[in-house]
């Protein structure tokens, strides 16, 4: 317990990131519904399940055409 209370100050940006990343990117998924691969559930599930990757390649790989 006293590590993690040592490196709060240093993961605090991390888990900041992870949850704008988080929240953007489901944002996204619940506005749109066009996506290249999977569907909304697939996406829903990578987004919240693989922390900081799922977001990330659900913008360079998942996210649809905008109409």
């Amino acid at each position: 317990m006293k590590v993690l209370l040592e490196n709060l100050p240093l993961l605090m940006p991390l888990i900041v990131i992870e949850l704008v990343l988080m929240a953007t990117a489901l944002i996204h998924i619940f506005r749109h519904p066009n996506y290249r691969f999977g569907n909304r559930v697939v996406w829903i599930l990578a987004v919240v399940f693989i922390q900081i990757i799922g977001p990330v390649v659900y913008f360079l790989f998942g996210r649809g055409e905008e109409e």
